[in-house]
């Protein structure tokens, strides 16, 4: 079964110095039809303003993935890590028992465009930890790149839940397919550009829901920039 979720169904919110789409509910965006899809908890879509960001705040018990699109995101956290996640940057923090974080853009005259990804973990009460690994464009031209996994494989980070995330560029006559348990679910988020994924046609934002399907299928893109997820039910 496939669900296709526009890009302007996603919950918005302005405040300004931050502009974020919700693809489930979070903060003030509350949709009952959309609060989670197997494990995936949150994908927002966030736009921070020159020399903003997202001060000190706390998390516990989540996987969390930070993916820069543009810009720069300056990361500090009280397990004394303090980086600079660029474009090409998987950021991993495992929040577990508690950790306090930040997030800011220093740039002055760049808008710091990246996804914040939630994950719920398959254990709770595990000590917190950072992980950062930068994945090429090569490595992602006209193939589904893992970038996430429960055990590291492939040069990927390692996240404490049952999923896995792959990204992918894709360009004219570029094809790939990712095997799919039917038991499990998968979801495709289209970063940027047109894509075809299984049949349906996707555009900036869009987002494709899998359900009892064998395979995740993408081809005829025109400067597409994906997500896949392999998600337990």
């Amino acid at each position: 079964m496939l669900t296709l979720r526009k890009s302007q169904d996603r919950g918005y919110a302005d405040h300004g110095w931050l502009k974020s789409y919700h693809s489930f509910s979070f903060a003030d965006y509350q949709d009952r039809a959309h609060t989670r899809f197997g494990n995936l908890r949150v994908i927002n879509e966030d736009r921070v303003a020159p020399g903003q960001g997202f001060g000190q705040h706390s998390h516990s018990d989540m996987e969390i993935i930070s993916y820069v699109l543009s810009g720069e995101l300056a990361h500090q956290d009280s397990m004394g890590n303090v980086e600079t996640i660029p474009p090409g940057d998987v950021q991993r923090m495992s929040a577990g028992t508690g950790v306090t974080h930040s997030e800011f853009n220093h740039a002055k005259d760049q808008t710091t465009h990246f996804l914040q990804i939630w994950i719920l973990p398959n254990a709770t009460g595990i000590p917190p930890s950072y992980e950062q690994k930068t994945i090429q464009a090569k490595q992602k031209r006209g193939t589904l790149r893992l970038i996430a996994s429960p055990d590291g494989a492939q040069g990927s980070v390692t996240i404490h839940a049952d999923a896995s995330v792959y990204a992918g560029l894709f360009d004219r006559g570029e094809t790939a397919e990712l095997a799919l348990n039917a038991k499990r679910k998968g979801y495709v988020f289209l970063v940027s550009g047109t894509l075809d994924v299984n049949g349906q046609r996707l555009s900036a934002g869009d987002a494709l829901l899998l359900e009892h399907e064998n395979a995740i299928s993408v081809n005829n893109g025109s400067d597409a920039e994906v997500l896949v997820f392999d998600l337990a039910a």
